[in-house]
């Protein structure tokens, strides 16, 4: 039998480098090793997100590694030209090793060997003979009719003067499964340079066209960054807002970005989504309109995940949703005593220019969240206090400040409600991220707090600020009693307050010691007072670890950090009630409600120190529009990837499940015994049981031999 070669096209004329070339580009060895590094990218292209903004590699894998990713191309490795040229070459390749393989093939297909000589039967492992009782000829045309009763394709030849040989195949299929398997290899990167990016790539080389890098209005980009709408293949994201159309994509670029003109418009009348109990859109749809921009024909559609709309060869696949300019109203709450507050409008996408007295800042709004779905454990997961007793507060408060559902106990999903995302960026263009909660959350102690979200990174996790909500429902009680604190008057009334309140009448010196004590604790909790020279807090628990760790004793730590917590606490009590006072509320009552706000409002303050913005803006009312991202494809080169597909299964199929089977038996009178001398040789591409059991069969049905009377 012939074998597939692996070897490439051997050229007999020309220079050794060039012969070595050919042979090199049409070997199969060589379409493997280009398979393998196809793969390979196929394996990075995967792992690794594409078409991601520079910052976000920088972010990740750090600016060297970066760089080498934007300079190797593996940030947009299908449309790298070192990837796109290796399909090509795997074209080329693959098509000529079918063209010196195919011709090789299809002569075997039709060649039933039937020369072979009789001895070259006997040297075949699986073989048989016997005599018959019949004359050469009718034994031939018996043994020939059986055979292509059973499948098979069969050819006799009278040779003169010796006998007849009946030469049979089957499983031809087997070898043009090389052939379906190898044509769809080239099908499918074929289909790949189609419905990639070398034919826009190619109008940016040959037609004129450039990539733009700018920001700014669609309408305003020039046309020699716009692909014509009869641009027969690529692939782009489009934006439409709730009530808008749109008619032109954006096709990303390794360096910026192409416009492509669509024959029509989309007008988006309604998004619709729907959401699991965890959060997670379980449905996301588009109800739209398509206007064509020639006949000015108007097609309803109904666009869903995995159900796209088609018109004029395009498809159109619901991507994603966004917003769509939602507009929204912010107060700023004052998180440092300088602050003021003051309200703003803005909408999501656009920014507006704020000052924090000499310093202006740009207030960016970069996203709202109407449903947040948090995982909140059972009552009492959330801790409170904080002991003044360890010199390094940073642990304690950063669990505080972790993310919105921090908790050990099991799952509890709860909607949290509307939150706005924003980043408020300096003149040195440094920026933080921060998500503030429109609506009190209860994390679980039973009293409701507001979140507020800050980070430095879009890598890193928000941590959280917990401000507690009064009875009101509103962060003023806080904001009251912050500001409160920062007024030394107010701190100098609440401690007389508490010293006529916990001083014992028989003993005036006690009460000038109380009133100490109690002065220096609260100026150091209110950032009045630096616990040294060299501290780094400006106030809270951390201002007061500092202290301890500065002036009292190791060993009596424990003991001075419970009295002195007592004492502060009760101080802020009074001062929480002056703060209520002067804004004409009553006074709390010494109950355990009032003592839950009180401790929820002493961790806020202390932790507002580490808060990196003098204010925290927080929604108070907005209009939500949605919008829905769109990818548009124009693919030609998808049929001819599915035909690929097919061929492939099909080539597959027939080369692992196809036995290409081959058999002759020779036919030659016996003169010394009389009737005619058979003998059989049977010989299949892949040995196993069955062919085994198929070569018993034919050897009884063909020459009525037994298995324990052949040999």
């Amino acid at each position: 039998m012939s074998a597939v070669s692996t070897h490439g096209l051997r050229v007999r004329r020309g220079p050794h480098a060039v012969r070595a070339a050919v042979e090199l580009l049409s070997s199969m060895r060589f379409a493997i090793a280009l398979l393998t590094v196809i793969c390979i990218a196929a394996i990075i292209g995967t792992v690794l997100k594409q078409h991601e903004p520079m910052n976000n590699y920088v972010n990740q894998f750090g600016p060297f590694w970066a760089e080498v990713f934007r300079a190797a191309r593996l940030d947009s490795i299908y449309s790298a030209w070192w990837f796109l040229l290796i399909l090509a070459f795997l074209v080329i390749s693959t098509s000529l090793c079918i063209a010196r393989n195919t011709p090789h093939i299809l002569s075997d297909l039709k060649n039933f060997k039937e020369s072979i000589r009789v001895q070259g039967l006997r040297a075949f492992g699986q073989r048989a003979e016997t005599r018959l009782d019949e004359a050469p000829e009718a034994a031939a045309n018996r043994i020939g009719q059986l055979l292509a009763g059973g499948g098979w394709k069969v050819k006799l030849q009278h040779r003169d003067g010796d006998g007849w040989m009946v030469a049979a195949r089957a499983g031809g299929v087997h070898k043009l499964g090389y052939i379906a398997a190898h044509s769809a290899i080239v099908l499918v990167c074929l289909g790949g340079l189609l419905d990639g990016d070398l034919v826009v790539r190619a109008q940016t080389w040959f037609n004129g066209k450039s990539i733009y890098t700018g920001g700014g209005l669609i309408a305003d980009v020039a046309p020699q960054h716009r692909l014509s709408p009869g641009n027969p293949t690529f692939r782009g994201n489009i934006l439409v807002p709730e009530g808008g159309q749109a008619s032109v994509a954006i096709l990303n670029q390794a360096d910026g970005v192409l416009l492509q003109e669509l024959p029509f418009s989309i007008e988006l009348k309604k998004f619709i989504v729907d959401y699991y109990s965890t959060g997670m859109p379980k449905l996301f749809a588009s109800e739209v309109v398509l206007h064509d921009r020639e006949t000015g024909k108007q097609v309803p559609a109904r666009i869903e995940v995995n159900h796209p709309a088609s018109y004029k060869g395009i498809e159109i696949y619901q991507s994603s949703f966004d917003d769509g300019g939602s507009s929204v109203k912010l107060k700023a709450v004052p998180m440092a005593a300088a602050a003021k507050p003051f309200e703003v409008e803005g909408v999501i996408g656009n920014s507006s220019e704020i000052t924090n007295g000499s310093e202006r800042l740009t207030l960016e709004y970069t996203a709202l969240r109407v449903i947040n779905v948090e995982n909140f454990g059972e009552a009492g997961a959330m801790s409170s206090g904080a002991d003044v007793r360890k010199v390094d507060l940073r642990n304690d408060i950063e669990s505080r400040l972790g993310a919105a559902n921090k908790t050990q106990k099991p799952k509890m999903l709860r909607n949290i409600g509307p939150s706005i995302g924003y980043k408020l960026r300096d003149a040195a263009g440094q920026a933080r991220e921060y998500q503030n909660y429109m609506v009190p959350v209860d994390t679980g102690d039973g009293q409701p707090v507001f979140l507020l979200g800050v980070r430095e990174r879009p890598e890193e996790p928000f941590r959280y600020l917990r401000v507690p909500a009064d009875e009101q429902g509103s962060m003023d009680g806080f904001v009251r009693m912050r500001a409160a604190l920062a007024d030394a008057d107010t701190r100098a009334r609440a401690i007389e307050r508490y010293v006529a309140r916990a001083a014992d009448p028989q003993r005036p010196e006690l009460a000038g010691q109380l009133r100490v004590s109690a002065g220096r604790a609260l100026a150091l909790f209110a950032g009045a007072e630096r616990a040294k020279a060299d501290a780094v807090s400006r106030g809270g628990w951390q201002a007061i670890a500092e202290f301890m760790e500065a002036n009292v004793p190791e060993a009596e730590r424990e003991r001075a950090g419970a009295v002195l917590v007592r004492i502060l606490n009760d101080v802020l009590f009074e001062v929480l009630n002056l703060s209520r006072e002067r804004a004409g509320l009553a006074a709390l009552p010494p109950d355990e409600k009032s003592q839950a706000f009180l401790t929820q409002a002493v961790l806020a303050v202390s932790d507002a120190y580490f808060y990196p913005a003098p204010v925290a803006m927080m929604m108070t009312d907005f209009k939500q529009v949605q919008a829905s991202v769109f990818q548009v494809a124009r693919a030609p080169g998808k049929k001819v990837v599915y035909l690929g597909c097919l061929l492939l299964i099909v080539g597959i199929f027939a080369m692992l499940y196809v036995r290409e089977r081959r058999l002759w038996v020779w036919l030659a009178k016996d003169a010394d015994a009389g009737g005619t001398a058979a003998t059989m040789a049977y010989s299949v591409n892949r040995k196993t049981i069955d062919s085994d059991r198929e070569f018993e069969r034919l050897k009884d049905r063909l020459l009525a031999l037994r298995k324990d009377s052949g040999s």
